[in-house]
């Protein structure tokens, strides 16, 4: 498969590397959604982690469009 990569246009390979790590940034952002949201119906303990759960996913969202 290294190959195959290779064999792709630098652009296309800085492309297709940043969509990965868009939808990669968008899944964590997600899943500490659902996790603050686990905190709070408690079925998890809850010491501060919503707030900071939500807090992280902003970032994530926040710097997931920059390059």
């Amino acid at each position: 498969m290294l190959t195959e990569w290779n064999r792709l246009s630098d652009a296309l390979q800085l492309f297709l590397a940043a969509e990965a790590l868009r939808r990669a940034a968008a899944a964590i952002a997600g899943q500490a959604e659902i996790l603050a949201e686990e905190i709070e119906a408690g079925n998890l303990s809850d010491c501060g982690g919503p707030g900071a759960l939500r807090l992280l996913a902003a970032v994530i969202r926040a710097n997931g469009g920059q390059s």
